[in-house]
C-alpha cells in the first residue's frame, strides 16, 4: 500500500469502530436526538470529508454528475431522514464506510496491475558502466554517446543498443520478447538495450543514444497505449457522461412524482418512503465498475501481451485483432528465415566462380538478404572501386558497370526489358539471372528456408478461426506455391512489385465483410506501406527495427510465427472480460435499480450493486494479465 491506501484504511478502521461503540452506547429519547445526531456525525466525517469536498468541487466546475456527488447526495439525504422520521444514522455512515472501503479495495488491485505491468516491462536499465583510459565508469545512459565502449558485467542489464566487440557471453531475451531460452553472443554481433547479460563480461560499441535505444521506445510505446482508447472505451466514457445526469433526474423524479401519483389515486403520499427509493436509486446508479473496470482490462491486456514479447500501440488495436478472420502474410522474412543461400548455378555460358563474382559486384550495394547472400556465395572481399554507375530497377533488379563491362543481375522482367534471352530454371527456388554487356550468362538459384514453426503458426491461426490465410510475395510463382502448399496458407499472389501488394490488400479489404479484420504480417520495413493499409499491421522479427515500431500497429518482439495467433488470443481474451464486464456491472445495475425504484431494495443491496460489482469487476480485469496458456 502507499502513503494514501495506508491513510484512508486507518480511516476506514477509526471510523468501523466508532460505528461499533455507538451502536453499544445508549443514546435513546427527545433529549439525546441532537447529541446522537453529533455522535454520527464524527464518524461520517472521517469517512467521507474526502468525498463531499470532491462533490463540493464538482459543484462549483459545473461538472456535478459523477459517483462522489451521486454518493454525498445519498448519504446526506439519508441523515436527513434520519432527522425527520427514523432517528437512524447507521444507513448512512454504513454506506459511505462501504464505498470507502471498495474504493480502497479497487485502487489496491489497480495498483497491484500497474506494478505487475511494471515489473514484466522493467527493461530501463538505470546506469551504464562507460569505458575510459583511466578504467570504467558508472554513469547515467544519457550521458553516453553513440560510439562510446561500455562494459556489461553477468547479472546486468544492456544499457544502451549497440555491437559485441570483446566477449563471449548469453543473454536473457525474456523481458522484450517473452521467450526463455538464453541468446548466445560474440564479437561483432548486435545486442539490444534490456537484455540481460548472464555469464561472460562483455564490452559493448553503442550505436544508438539512450533514448532511442530499444528499451526506451517499448517502454514510451507501452506507456503511450491507453491514448489510443477502443471503441469498447469509447463507449464506456460516453454512456457514463450521459448515463450519470439521467439517473439523478431520474432519481428526483422518482422522489417527486410516486407521491404525487398516490395522491392522484387518493393515497397517502409517503414521502419519506419515496425520497429513501430514490436515495437508494441514486446510490445503486453509480457507473463506476464500468467506467473503472473496462479501461482496466485493456490496461490489464495490454501489458499481458507485453510481456508476451507482443506490443500493442492501443487499445483499438487490441480490440480490431479479436475481431481478425484474414491474415496476410509477407513472405520473405516472416513465413520463411530470410536466410538466402546459393543452392546452384545452371545454364552458365561462363565459370561459375565470374558468373557469382559478377552477381557479388554488381549487388555489392544492397542489403537486401538475396544481395547478401550472393556476397557469402563470392567469398571474397568486395573492391568497390571495380564498381560504378549502380541503378537499382524496383521488383526486377540492379544494373551496374563492374570492370567496365554492363551487368544485369534480376529477375525474368528486368531479362525480358533488355531484351535478353534467359533460360527457365525448373526448381524451386528463387532464380537469379545475369547477362553480361546483353549476353545471357546463365543463372543462380536461391533457395530460403521455411521458418521452423510456420506451418504450426497456419494451424493455430485455424484454430482460433482465422478463415482465410493470404501470402504476398515478389518471388516467383512457383517458389511462392512450393512455399504456401508446405504450410497450409489457402491463397498465394507472386511476382508482385511493392505498390502491387498495397493493391492487393485493397482488393481483399474490399472482399472481406465489414465486421471481419485484415490484419497484414510483414518484416516493417519493405513493407511499411502495406502494414499501414491494412486493419491492423503487425511487424514480425522487427526486434529494435525503426521503420516496424513506426509502421505497424502491433509489434512482435521475435521471429516466431506462433506468436500472431497468441497476439490474436491475448486480445479475444481481453475481449471476453470486457464484455462480461459490461453484461455483469449493466445486468446487476438494471435489476437493482428497478428493485429500488419498487421499494424492495433498501440500502444495503445499493451497497452491493454499486462497490460489489465494482470489486467483482476490477478483480475480473486483472484476470486479462495472465496469458501464459493462450
Amino acid at each position: 500500500m502507499n502513503r494514501k491506501q495506508k491513510k484512508t484504511l486507518i480511516r476506514i478502521l477509526i471510523a468501523a469502530a466508532l460505528l461499533i461503540a455507538l451502536h453499544f452506547i445508549p443514546l435513546q429519547g427527545e433529549g439525546l436526538r441532537w447529541v446522537k445526531l453529533l455522535c454520527y456525525l464524527v464518524p461520517y466525517g472521517i469517512i467521507g470529508y474526502d468525498v463531499l469536498l470532491k462533490a463540493g468541487k464538482g459543484i462549483r466546475n459545473r461538472q456535478p454528475f459523477d459517483e462522489c456527488f451521486l454518493m454525498a447526495v445519498a448519504t446526506i439525504g439519508a441523515l436527513a431522514m434520519g432527522i425527520l422520521k427514523s432517528g437512524d444514522y447507521v444507513e448512512a455512515v454504513a454506506v459511505m464506510l462501504f464505498y470507502q472501503i471498495g474504493e480502497l479495495f479497487q485502487s489496491v488491485a489497480v495498483g497491484k496491475s500497474r506494478r505487475s505491468i511494471s515489473e514484466l516491462m522493467d527493461i530501463r536499465p538505470d546506469y551504464a558502466n562507460l569505458v575510459t583510459e583511466a578504467g570504467t565508469e558508472k554513469v547515467d545512459p544519457d550521458e553516453v554517446e553513440i560510439g562510446s565502449i561500455i562494459q556489461v558485467a553477468p547479472g546486468e542489464k544492456v544499457p544502451i543498443d549497440g555491437t559485441v566487440v570483446e566477449g563471449h557471453s548469453t543473454l536473457n531475451t525474456a523481458a522484450l520478447t517473452g521467450e526463455s531460452l538464453p541468446r548466445s553472443v560474440k564479437p561483432g554481433e548486435d545486442v539490444l538495450s534490456g537484455f540481460v547479460n548472464m555469464t561472460g563480461v562483455l564490452k559493448v560499441q553503442t550505436t544508438r543514444e539512450f533514448g532511442e535505444s530499444t528499451a526506451s521506445k517499448i517502454l514510451n510505446m507501452v506507456e503511450n497505449a491507453s491514448s489510443l482508447k477502443s471503441r469498447s472505451e469509447a463507449f464506456i466514457s460516453r454512456f457514463a457522461r450521459v448515463y450519470t445526469p439521467v439517473v439523478c433526474y431520474a432519481a428526483l423524479a422518482l422522489a417527486v412524482l410516486g407521491p404525487v401519483i398516490r395522491l392522484v389515486m387518493g393515497m397517502s403520499p409517503d414521502w419519506m418512503d419515496w425520497l429513501m427509493r430514490a436515495l437508494t436509486f441514486l446510490v445503486i446508479s453509480c457507473p463506476c465498475a464500468l467506467v473503472i473496470s473496462i479501461p482496466l482490462s485493456f490496461f490489464a491486456g495490454i501489458g499481458g501481451a507485453s510481456s508476451a514479447g507482443v506490443l500493442v500501440k492501443g487499445s483499438n488495436y487490441l480490440e480490431a485483432l479479436a475481431s481478425t478472420r484474414t491474415v496476410v502474410f509477407d513472405k520473405t522474412g516472416t513465413m520463411t528465415e530470410g536466410v538466402f543461400e546459393v543452392a546452384g548455378v545452371h545454364h552458365a555460358t561462363v565459370p561459375t566462380d565470374e558468373l557469382i563474382e559478377m552477381a557479388a559486384y554488381a549487388e555489392c550495394f544492397s542489403s537486401h538478404p538475396i544481395s547478401e547472400s550472393l556476397r557469402r556465395a563470392y567469398g571474397k572481399e568486395i573492391d568497390e572501386n571495380r564498381v560504378r554507375d549502380v541503378q537499382e530497377i524496383s521488383g526486377k533488379g540492379v544494373q551496374a558497370i563492374v570492370d567496365g563491362r554492363q551487368v544485369a543481375v534480376g529477375n525474368e522482367k528486368l531479362m525480358q526489358a533488355l531484351g535478353v534471352l534467359y533460360e527457365e530454371c525448373r526448381s524451386i527456388g528463387t532464380v537469379v539471372h545475369v547477362a553480361v554487356d546483353g549476353a545471357y550468362c546463365g543463372h543462380i538459384l536461391i533457395a530460403d528456408r521455411v521458418k521452423p514453426h510456420a506451418a504450426e503458426a497456419i494451424t493455430a491461426l485455424k484454430r482460433r478461426g482465422v478463415t482465410r490465410t493470404v501470402m504476398l510475395t515478389g518471388d516467383r510463382p512457383e517458389a511462392a506455391e512450393q512455399v504456401a502448399r508446405d504450410l497450409g496458407i489457402s491463397e498465394v499472389h507472386a511476382g508482385l512489385l511493392p505498390q502491387d501488394k498495397v493493391s492487393m490488400v485493397e482488393k481483399l479489404l474490399n472482399e472481406k465483410s465489414r465486421k471481419d479484420v485484415l490484419a497484414f504480417v510483414g518484416d516493417g520495413i519493405n513493407d511499411a506501406p502495406v502494414l499501414t493499409r491494412a486493419d491492423v499491421g503487425i511487424a514480425m522479427g522487427a526486434l529494435g527495427s525503426d521503420a516496424a515500431i513506426e509502421a505497424a500497429d502491433i509489434v512482435l518482439m521475435d521471429d516466431d510465427p506462433l506468436k500472431i495467433a497468441k497476439a490474436i488470443g491475448i486480445a479475444r481474451k481481453c475481449m471476453r472480460i470486457v464484455r462480461e464486464n459490461i453484461i455483469f456491472a449493466i445486468g446487476v445495475k438494471l435489476i437493482c435499480l428497478l428493485l429500488g425504484a419498487m421499494g424492495v431494495a433498501g440500502m444495503w443491496l445499493a451497497i452491493f450493486a454499486d462497490v460489489g460489482v465494482m470489486v467483482l469487476a476490477v478483480l475480473n480485469a486483472i484476470r486479462a494479465l495472465r496469458v501464459k496458456n493462450l
